[in-house]
């Protein structure tokens, strides 16, 4: 098995929690949490993938 990176665990973690948060938004009817939410998710996965591309540059994926 090869090694984890903890990194991308504490992204899909993050992402999980924002699409989590877009949910309950969305039944509490809070279109301002859900806004917010959706704007940390993107935020989120943006990171996600950038720090992937990088490593991959670097040679360490």
């Amino acid at each position: 098995m090869k090694n984890v990176k903890w990194v991308f665990v504490f992204y899909s973690i993050a992402a999980i929690a924002a699409m989590s948060a877009i949910g309950i938004a969305v039944a509490m009817r809070s279109f301002l949490f859900a806004f917010i939410a959706f704007f940390a998710l993107m935020f989120i996965m943006g990171n996600g993938f950038k720090t992937k591309k990088n490593m991959r540059e670097q040679g360490l994926l």
